[in-house]
């Protein structure tokens, strides 16, 4: 039986005191291994949509038992977790492990990459597989090698198209159907990345068709290409020029662009790495008016801002060069920060995508060659709960959809991952909501050698971290295995998704005409008669049409009649409009005294 589906007969009430675990105990269960088992004990479960007091058994990897006074076999190991919050492991979106760019290689691999996620209380990356001069499926499976043999926790993909032809369309189709693979994404910009217009269309129409989700970076990458010729003609080679290359209109232009083409398919669309106000305010119009569009904000632009890129430092600047750019605009943290919160845009990743400073130093003197990316996969969740909870702005419960929830349910893999129930995978954070920790590149557990948050106190940490069962991060210390994480596929049509999409499919509903009395090149005229017109539109119902009883015998009303009409019209409709009335005084005059 699926151990997401819940038996015929147990209630949630069951499942949640533990009464209906506890009773299915089998003799042998006290035979295993305590290395298996775990209990958390005095904590407070928060999952996206409530909070309750309970206690979290796991055992082989899977929550068991979710509720007070557990029955639970000796020998299992306690955590204690009073006064602290019990969540599920964080979900980052968006990292770029030993990713190949610009003339370089990301210095985080899927081993020091996946280690710095769960010593942050990440248990689960989705990181981004380029496909340039291989197929989508060489790309897929030599990937997948690199990561099996390295990663610490769970992860998945998502496929970049950087070309558009029949075997793209054919092995989009394979790899949603046979790889567990349901999103791929497309670039608006960089030379050799970027898809046009009429690309997109073909795959934006594909994926609706095989169930995937269209991914986007979107900014318009003509538009950069001039602004960076420009500017170096004009002497501009420092990190600035990224920033001056790249204005956030051209994101916002990008972003509507690829909603308005991804709606004319019905293609669900995700925009990556929201970065700006008005790029986010564009997808807020659009989830208002109805269009299938979801957004992503990151760790970067939740924290930091673009003011950096103007320190004098041309090292400090160049690390925080990334694409689209933080903005200087020093709200911008606070207004996407608010988006979250009002449900406009629903995921967080980080982007992390890390090069050293000797890296980054190929584009010393232009620009527009320094490697792009920064960190975040380790300090995503404190960051978001210092700037979002702590901040006002997120309450426990919407800390957890945008880090956890919101992502397992868009890539159809929740509640397997992203809750804490019976059942769900036992990924899962012991939270210390008012512990305070200070962020920098000397105790971090990344391999790049800056990092943008530097000596930013946050308070918010992880003092365990459970992954697959295992306890791989006990109060600051973190214990990994290389290899022990696993492929977790994303199979496609997300009803999260898909349920409104497939149901629009059958609107609008096409008239039903009677086409053989239309002559060959003539449109046929049809003259308004009365009897097409409804009668309680034509006039007012006669007089007679009000009395449902006859006249008296000496020929009055009878009083027992009714006036009342279905169609709203009254009885003296047909007399016309009054143009006054007199009011005379009644006999002996008008009262002035008590009456």
């Amino acid at each position: 039986m699926n151990r997401n589906m819940m038996k015929p007969g147990v209630s949630s009430r069951d499942i949640y005191s533990g009464e209906y675990e506890s009773k299915s105990i089998p003799i042998s269960y006290q035979e295993k291994s305590s290395q298996s088992r775990m209990l958390i004990k005095g904590g407070k479960v928060v999952n996206d949509d409530f909070m309750f007091d309970a206690d979290v058994y796991m055992e082989d990897g899977i929550i068991k038992q979710v509720g007070k006074d557990l029955v639970i076999p000796g020998g299992t190991k306690v955590l204690e977790a009073k006064g602290k919050m019990i969540i599920p492991g964080g979900i980052d979106t968006h990292t770029h492990f030993q990713f190949p760019f610009m003339g370089t290689t990301s210095i985080d691999d899927f081993y020091t990459g996946t280690k710095a996620a769960l010593a942050g209380g990440t248990t689960m990356i989705m990181n981004f597989v380029p496909a340039q001069d291989v197929s989508l499926l060489e790309a897929y499976e030599t990937w997948r090698g690199w990561a099996d043999e390295k990663v610490c926790c769970d992860y998945a993909f998502h496929v970049i198209i950087s070309s558009w032809n029949e075997k793209t369309e054919e092995e989009m189709e394979i790899l949603t159907k046979e790889k567990g693979l349901n999103s791929f994404k497309m670039f608006m910009a960089y030379e050799d990345l970027q898809m046009r217009d009429k690309d997109l269309l073909q795959i934006f129409e594909t994926c609706a068709r095989i169930g995937a989700i269209a991914q986007v970076h979107a900014e318009n990458g003509d538009v950069i290409t001039m602004n960076e010729k420009k500017l170096l003609r004009m002497g501009v080679t420092g990190p600035e020029g990224h920033l001056y290359s790249r204005p956030e209109e051209i994101e916002a232009e990008a972003t509507h662009r690829a909603i308005v083409l991804a709606n004319q398919v019905n293609c669900p669309l995700y925009v990556v790495h929201v970065m700006s106000k008005t790029a986010g305010d564009i997808i807020a119009e659009k989830r208002q008016k109805g269009y299938n569009v979801y957004g992503e904000a990151i760790a970067a632009a939740l924290g930091t801002d673009g003011l950096h890129y103007f320190n004098k430092c041309w090292q400090h600047a160049a690390a925080f060069v990334m694409s689209p750019p933080l903005r200087p605009d020093p709200t911008t943290p606070k207004h996407l920060m608010q988006l979250l919160a009002s449900g406009v845009l629903q995921a967080t990743g980080s982007d992390h995508c890390t090069f050293n400073l000797s890296q980054k130093g190929l584009g010393c003197k232009d620009f527009s060659k320094i490697p792009n990316g920064v960190n975040g996969v380790e300090d995503r969740l404190s960051v978001i709960w210092e700037k979002g909870v702590m901040s006002g702005y997120l309450d426990p419960c919407r800390f957890v959809a945008i880090t956890s929830t919101n992502a397992a349910k868009i890539f159809n893999i929740y509640p397997r991952k992203g809750r804490i129930q019976v059942g769900s995978d036992a990924d899962i954070v012991v939270w210390d909501p008012h512990a305070s920790r200070t962020i920098s590149v000397k105790t971090h557990h990344q391999a790049v050698d800056f990092n943008i948050f530097e000596g930013m106190e946050v308070r918010g940490v992880p003092v365990y971290v459970i992954s697959r069962g295992k306890l791989v991060v006990e109060e600051g210390q973190v214990h990994v295995s290389q290899g022990a994480g696993r492929y977790i596929p994303t199979q496609p049509f997300s009803p999260y998704v898909f349920a409104c999409l497939q149901q629009r499919e059958l609107f609008p509903p096409p008239v039903s005409r009677n086409d053989s009395d239309v002559p060959d090149g003539e449109i046929p005229t049809t003259p308004v008669s009365a009897s097409s017109i409804p009668r309680e539109y034509m006039h007012a119902k006669s007089a007679a049409e009000f009395h449902s009883r006859p006249p008296t015998r000496s020929g009055g009303r009878n009083l027992q009649d009714s006036t009342f009409s279905l169609s709203g019209a009254q009885i003296d409709d047909a007399k016309g409009q009054r143009s006054g009335i007199r009011v005379n005084n009644p006999p002996g005059g008008h009262s002035t005294g008590l009456w």
